[in-house]
């Protein structure tokens, strides 16, 4: 089977990283992989803000948390060291489509890589706040942009989850 279809099918979302900094240089191979995304009509109106600095990282960890309602003891981003979050433009309509093709990119580079990922929700909320624009503001981003995912990223901590048995009858023809 080809290399790459055995790589898309053996990619799982990790639970469990180990502390080990990811070094620059592989984020950066994992963040041009996003950046090659398909995107609607080719706009490329995504943007990717990489977090590994361990305060910022629990400050929107703890944020994650509590719009998830979960208790303070909870880490939503499984103790991975590097989370890379995905905002689309709001002009665009296709920001969500756009943005899951960027999200599957970087999983997918990270998997490559031998590195873990897995997606974590609650972005939007996180950047629809004060907060989220104060950061967005500090980097230089003054377009409007809606939070679309957060990729959390690290060495694999344990053994890599089995696949789920793929479910039946979700195949239909029209020959």
């Amino acid at each position: 089977m080809n290399a790459m279809i055995n790589e898309l099918k053996e990619r799982r979302s990790i639970r469990s990283f180990k502390a080990d900094a990811v070094p620059q240089e592989v984020l950066d191979q994992i963040i041009e992989a996003g950046l090659y995304a398909a995107s609607s009509m080719g706009k490329q109106n995504t943007i990717i803000v990489q977090v590994a600095n361990e305060e910022m990282r629990r400050t929107i960890s703890s944020m994650n948390r509590e719009i998830g309602g979960w208790p303070e003891s909870f880490d939503p981003f499984y103790g991975a060291p590097a989370m890379l979050i995905v905002l689309g433009k709001k002009e665009n309509s296709n920001r969500v489509q756009d943005g899951s093709l960027v999200m599957a990119n970087l999983m997918q580079a990270a998997h490559a890589l031998g590195l873990g990922s897995c997606w974590i929700h609650r972005a939007k909320e996180e950047f629809a706040t004060d907060w989220g624009k104060a950061v967005l503001a500090a980097l230089g981003i003054t377009e409007e942009y809606e939070g679309i995912a957060h990729c959390a990223i690290g060495y694999i901590e344990g053994d890599i989850p089995a696949p789920a048995p793929r479910k039946e009858h979700r195949v239909y023809r029209i020959d």
